[in-house]
Formats: structure tokens, sequence, C-alpha cells
């Protein structure tokens, strides 16, 4: 396949899963009647909360998950790759939550899991202060998911400030890295689009970063604010499409033919070494 109808799903879920899920599957369902063939949702699908006592209330281990039993159903009935941009769950050893992404076939079936690995844990500013790694145990491996229509390497948000994470992924493979993400507004005014072009001019991939947006609300804690802006990005580094600061679909055809080409142009692969994990 060298042309790829592809769609991004932004939104900006609250900290109620029951209440997100539908909105969820609203857009999932509209990008596929679009004809996107692969559709990918932002990082914390399920929930975005800054309560632990919230998440605890709310969240599930992966095996009894709504959203992604919902969303395996909506794959299976609109025979689209659905790449759910990351779920927080539970069932981590040390009790902490997990933040993993769910690669689902047109059959409704769990291909590829993914867990982020490299928590955000920012300095205090007056702006923003975030730890991460004290709710959710950061994965271990890479995945990169050798499917029908493409080669996908999978990271989640923070991830991308990480670049040979996504040259091994490229090295090993990798045609297409998903970036799921919820990234802050300070950080994402200053560094969003120049990090994810970066990593589509190092690698030679497109870039599909679907993210959460605008401020969403909270029954228990703070609200967070996102930046939005979910990108499409091709091999050379240009912006295909950036879905701005609103929830809704982002959609847009990936000539993969692209990539070798880039590559012939550029052939910075060379001398990286293709460490990924299943």
């Amino acid at each position: 396949m060298t042309k790829l109808p592809i769609a991004l799903v932004q939104l900006s879920s609250t900290d109620d899963p029951a209440a997100n899920l539908p909105v969820t599957e609203a857009y999932v369902r509209e990008a596929a009647t679009g004809g996107a063939q692969l559709i990918v949702t932002p990082e914390v699908t399920n929930m975005v909360s800054m309560s632990r006592a919230r998440q605890n209330e709310k969240l599930n281990l992966e095996s009894g998950d709504p959203t992604l039993a919902r969303l395996r159903e909506v794959a299976d009935d609109c025979g689209v790759w659905l790449l759910i941009g990351s779920l927080a769950v539970k069932g981590a050893p040390d009790g902490r939550f997990s933040n993993r992404s769910f690669l689902i076939s047109p059959g409704g079936e769990t291909v590829a899991r993914y867990d982020k690995i490299h928590m955000f844990d920012s300095i205090p500013t007056a702006q923003e202060t975030y730890r991460e790694s004290n709710g959710y145990r950061p994965g271990g491996e890479a995945t990169l998911a050798r499917t029908s229509i493409a080669n996908i390497g999978m990271t989640i948000c923070y991830d991308m400030r990480f670049p040979d994470l996504y040259l091994r992924l490229a090295r090993a493979g990798a045609q297409i890295l998903t970036v799921p993400s919820a990234f802050t507004r300070p950080t994402g005014a200053a560094h969003w689009e120049v990090l994810l072009r970066a990593r589509a001019i190092e690698t030679g991939c497109f870039v599909l970063a679907p993210a959460q947006c605008g401020v969403h609300s909270a029954r228990r804690g703070p609200e967070r604010k996102t930046w939005g802006h979910s990108l499409v990005i091709s091999p050379w580094g240009e912006v295909i499409a950036d879905g701005g600061d609103a929830p809704g679909v982002v959609s847009a055809i990936l000539d993969l033919d692209e990539i070798a080409g880039a590559r012939q142009r550029v052939p910075s692969l060379v001398g990286a070494q293709a460490i990924v994990g299943p």
C-alpha cells in the first residue's frame, strides 16, 4: 500500500472515563466514515486527571477497561486499524498505573502494546510542576508493530525528547512513528512542533501526533490545560496537517513512497542501532 488515508482524533478528555468514551467513539466513527484506514487517538484517551485519588477510583485493569473493550468493538465494526494513543490502566506490580498504548486490528484484536518509557518529571516552575513517575510505572521496551499497512513505531508524549528511541525504531524498520500526547501549554508553545519535526527529519518517517487540547474539567483535583495542535508531519519534516486548539478529527493521506526518498536525500540512519522489544 503506497497511499494510506489516516486520521488523528483530538480530544479534551475529562476525569470521567464514562463520559469520555462516547465522545471518543463518535470521533473514531467520523474518521472511519471519512475513509481513514488508520486512526490514532491521544495520550490518556480515557481520563485526564491530576488527582491520584480520582484515578484510583475510576481506572481499571487492562482486562476490565471499558474504553479498551468498546474501542476494540468499534475498530471491528468500522474495519479500521485503531491506535489508542494511550489509556491509563491499573496493574503495575508496584501499585502505580501504566500509561499504555494499544494497536487494534480491523478485526478488533489487540496486536501491539507499548508502555511509556520516559516519565515527565519536570523541574518545578511558577507555570507547571509534574511528577509523572509518582503515579506511573515506566515501561522498559520499545515497540515496533509490523502490520499490513505499515510498520508503526509506538511512543508516547515525553518520549519525543529522546531521539535515540526514534532512531532505533526507524533503523528497525519503522515507517510511521506515533506520538500521542497531552502536552502542557508552556512546553507546547515552545517545543511541540520543533521536536516532532526534528524526529521526522532524523528518521525519515511520518510522524502522527494526536493531542489532548483545551481545559480538562475535573470533579476532583485541579483542571489541566493542554496544548492541542495535533500534527501530521512528513518524512521531510513538513507539517501536513494541524488540528488547532479544539477537539475534532484531522485527516491526511500519507504517501509511503516519500519515506525512501527522504532517506536517500539525508541518510542519517546510517550507524543507528536497531534495538527494540517485541
